[in-house]
């Protein structure tokens, strides 16, 4: 007996010495441990070194867990948020109606008040385009109270990209992309007589379609009419649709698009660009890193899609590319918004930046980039987004148009068939939601 109390005595001192003799061990602030999960395959790097930088700065030890790809990142998000076990920080890839499921449910932290902090000043470092995507304003059709849930750690945008070397040999100047619509299906003409591929993109995946066809939307009719379309107050047969649908016509009589651009993926089209095979593209300003890698040498630049109306400005999408969340159950939830703040401040957006070439959230550090994503950066001014309209069309409908333009390329159909056909599935819609 008196063995064992000796055992008991001297097992218990030694556990007091390896914790750190108990709570004063929870009360040393170079103990706090903070626990982000991420799928960006690319950052994760950068994202480890800034934690070392963190660590060495605060004492505060950050631990990024990447989880790729980005399907199996969120079944691990839900999964955990189902069994209450999410980490410190993380993100929601998905619809916003994905991202109020969340909120709904008591898993993020509200920002706003410390966004405003200061006198805003970690709010107006960050582009208002970007917040937009993690922000829900009053009236919100989900129901969320109005404010700040998210930060974004990066920004992209979509524009139209052009071969320099490729714009020499067609007699162009190198430094003047087309600045209207007439403009390019001129070069269009020039890259068919030339036996040159015109535009790729990766129109195989619809999206990317539809995208382009909502930037000329918005400058051909408004936001304000394409809304109403979406709402069902105008029909896809009103000319200004048909005259979108013209649009991919049009370019593809040129010679503007690429052959085979229909079923052609991204990851194809970004391969015959980087390896100049192409005049142009479209593409996102994740581009950068990817011909980067492709060919470092590629000597390039982007631009709005050139305008064809003087009565509304161009808008192209963009918006918050990664954004992450804080857990509203956290512990450590204090620090988890202070490690944010400082990962979206000047000197940490800049090397994100350099490292991976995406373009930085903080707007105060475009000073500190190269000037290509600079410019990627500054046509924020322009971005749009499908995720801060407050309306969605149909799913039928968005796909119902996509093929309808592809259809319009190959020569299937017309857009005025396309657009009877796209208004007839968007009234099988509304009456079905009646």
């Amino acid at each position: 007996m008196f063995k064992t109390k000796i055992i008991c005595s001297v097992l218990f001192s030694t556990l007091i010495l390896i914790t750190g003799l108990g709570c004063d061990a929870k009360q040393d602030p170079s103990k706090t441990s903070i626990t982000i999960w991420h799928w960006m395959t690319d950052r994760d790097p950068a994202f480890k070194e800034l934690a070392k930088r963190y660590e060495e700065k605060t004492g505060v030890k950050v631990n990024f867990e990447l989880y790729a790809p980005s399907d199996a990142y969120s079944q691990k998000v839900r999964a955990a948020a189902q069994g209450s076990n999410l980490p410190d920080i993380f993100g929601i890839l998905g619809e916003k109606r994905d991202f109020a499921s969340f909120i709904k449910a008591g898993f993020i932290l509200e920002l706003t008040p410390y966004m405003n902090e200061d006198s805003s000043k970690w709010r107006n470092s960050l582009f208002d385009k970007a917040l937009a995507v993690n922000e829900f304003d009053e009236g919100n059709s989900y129901g969320i109270k109005p404010g700040i849930y998210g930060v974004p750690i990066d920004i992209m945008t979509i524009q139209m990209l052009y071969n320099k070397a490729l714009f020499r040999q067609l007699g162009l100047n190198p430094n003047r992309p087309p600045k209207d619509f007439s403009e390019l299906l001129e070069i269009g003409k020039k890259i068919k007589a030339a036996n040159l591929q015109g535009l790729v993109s990766g129109w195989g995946e619809i999206w990317m379609i539809d995208c382009l066809a909502s930037n000329y939307a918005f400058n051909i009719m408004g936001k304000d009419k394409v809304i109403a379309t979406i709402k069902g107050e105008v029909p896809y047969t009103d000319p200004d649709w048909i005259k979108v649908l013209s649009v991919f016509k049009e370019m593809h009589e040129s010679g503007f698009l690429a052959s085979g651009l229909v079923t052609m993926v991204n990851k194809t089209a970004e391969q015959l660009f980087a390896n100049e095979r192409a005049v142009f593209a479209f593409n996102g300003s994740w581009c950068v890193n990817v011909y980067k890698g492709m060919n470092p040498k590629l000597e390039y630049g982007a631009f709005l899609p050139p305008k064809i109306s003087d009565k509304y400005p161009m808008a192209i999408w963009g918006g918050a590319g990664s954004s992450f969340m804080v857990s509203d159950r956290s512990k450590n939830k204090e620090e988890a918004v202070k490690f944010l703040r400082w990962l979206t401040d000047v000197p940490q957006q800049a090397y994100l930046a350099e490292e991976t070439n995406n373009l930085p959230a903080n707007k105060e550090s475009l000073k500190k980039i190269p000037d290509l994503l600079a410019n990627f950066a500054r046509a924020m001014d322009y971005a749009t987004h499908p995720r801060v309209w407050g309306v969605s069309e149909f799913s039928p409908v968005i796909e119902a148009f996509d093929k309808g333009i592809q259809s319009i390329i190959i020569g299937e159909k017309t857009p005025e068939q396309v657009a009877s056909e796209v208004q007839k599935v968007k009234e099988r819609e509304l009456a079905k939601k009646r």
